[in-house]
């Protein structure tokens, strides 16, 4: 395995590890917040996630 393989690796375990702290730690929150979620326009999405991955980019170059 390539060391470019277990960095990727590595930040999906990294990713896997946060993303499930919030339901671990309160779920009933995270449910409220996915049924707001139905309430968000695609376009208002769209754009959270165009900035989501944005910013990640910008990180990733400055950690890099």
């Amino acid at each position: 395995m390539s060391l470019h393989s277990s960095d990727l690796l590595a930040a999906l375990a990294l990713f896997l590890v946060l993303e499930g702290m919030a339901p671990f730690l309160n779920p009933a929150a995270v449910k409220r917040a996915l049924a707001a979620l139905l309430a968000v326009g695609d376009r208002e999405l769209r754009l959270a996630g165009l900035g989501s991955m944005i910013v990640g980019v910008l990180l990733l170059f400055l950690v890099r």
